[in-house]
C-alpha cells in the first residue's frame, strides 16, 4: 500500500520500479516535471515514445477521471504510440481492470481513458477537459490540428507536449521552440543518446547528407534546401512602417 502511494506520486519511481525501465536523465527530468507546456526536440531513437507512454499510462492509472489524447500527423501514428502504452501496461504485476480496451484506447475502472486521435482537425473536435495531450512528430502535424486541440485544455489547465524531430523553420512547432513564451524546452540529439553509437550516426552522415542529418540527428531546424531566402532574411525584410501596397479587400 505505502509502495502503491509512493508510485502514485513519483512516476520515475513508478517507471522505474513497477515497469523496470532504465530512463536517460532527460527521461527523468520530464516525467518528474510539473510543467504544463512542453518541448521535446529529440533525436530518433532518443526515447520520447517511452517518456510519452510512461507519463500516459500513469495519468490513467493514478488519476481517476482523467483523460489523456495522445495526436499526431495520422491515426496510424497516434495508434502506434498508444501501442507503446498497452506494451507498458503489460509489464504491471497486477492488470488493471478495464472498462474499454481496444486498438486506439482505454479506460481503467476508478482511473483514466487513454484515446488516440487521427490527424485531422475536422474529426477530433468534441473532446474536452484532457489531463494529458501528447503531440507526437508535431513538426509534420497541421496547425489547424494544433489550434484544435489547445482549447481542451482551457478547463483542466491539463499538460501539453509536443515532440519530434525538427523539420525547418515552419510551423507551430518552429514557432513555439523558437520564440514561444511559457514552455520548457528539451533539446535531446543523438550524440547524448548512449544507445546510439559514433560510428552509425557516422554512417547516417554520410548516408543522408549534412541537411537530413542535422535535422535528423542533432535536432537542428535548418533551412529548405528549395528556399530562396533564408528565415533570417525574410523576417528582416518585414517592416511595419512600410504602408502595403494594396490594401485588403473588406470581404477578406
Amino acid at each position: 500500500m505505502r509502495d502503491d502511494l509512493r508510485h502514485a506520486l513519483d512516476p520515475v519511481a513508478f517507471a522505474a520500479e513497477v515497469l523496470e525501465l532504465t530512463l536517460d536523465p532527460w527521461q527523468r527530468r520530464v516525467i518528474a516535471s510539473s510543467s504544463k507546456r512542453d518541448l521535446l526536440n529529440c533525436s530518433r531513437q532518443a526515447g520520447k515514445s517511452t517518456t510519452a507512454a510512461v507519463l500516459g499510462l500513469h495519468t490513467a492509472l493514478y488519476h481517476p477521471g482523467s483523460l489523456t489524447l495522445l495526436v499526431s500527423p495520422s491515426l496510424r501514428q497516434s495508434s502506434e504510440l498508444f501501442r507503446k502504452v498497452t506494451e507498458l501496461r503489460e509489464r504491471l504485476p497486477r492488470p488493471p481492470e478495464l472498462t474499454e480496451d481496444n486498438k486506439l484506447s482505454m479506460a481503467v475502472r476508478g482511473g483514466g481513458r487513454v484515446v488516440s486521435l487521427p490527424g485531422s482537425e475536422a474529426t477530433i473536435r468534441g473532446f474536452s477537459g484532457a489531463t494529458l495531450i501528447i503531440e507526437d512528430e508535431a513538426s509534420r502535424v497541421p496547425d489547424a490540428l494544433y489550434y484544435s486541440v489547445r482549447p481542451m485544455l482551457a478547463v483542466s489547465a491539463g499538460r501539453l507536449i509536443l515532440m519530434s524531430t525538427p523539420f525547418g523553420k515552419r510551423g507551430h512547432f518552429w514557432e513555439a521552440w523558437d520564440k514561444g513564451e511559457g514552455w520548457q524546452r528539451v533539446k535531446v540529439p543523438a550524440t547524448e543518446v548512449p544507445r546510439i553509437s559514433a560510428e552509425f550516426l557516422a554512417e547516417e552522415r554520410g548516408a543522408l547528407g549534412e541537411w537530413w542529418f542535422k535535422q535528423e540527428y542533432l535536432c537542428e531546424f535548418v533551412e529548405a534546401t528549395d528556399s530562396v531566402f533564408s528565415y533570417q532574411q525574410v523576417m528582416t525584410a518585414l517592416s511595419d512602417e512600410v504602408a502595403p501596397l494594396f490594401k485588403a479587400s473588406p470581404d477578406n
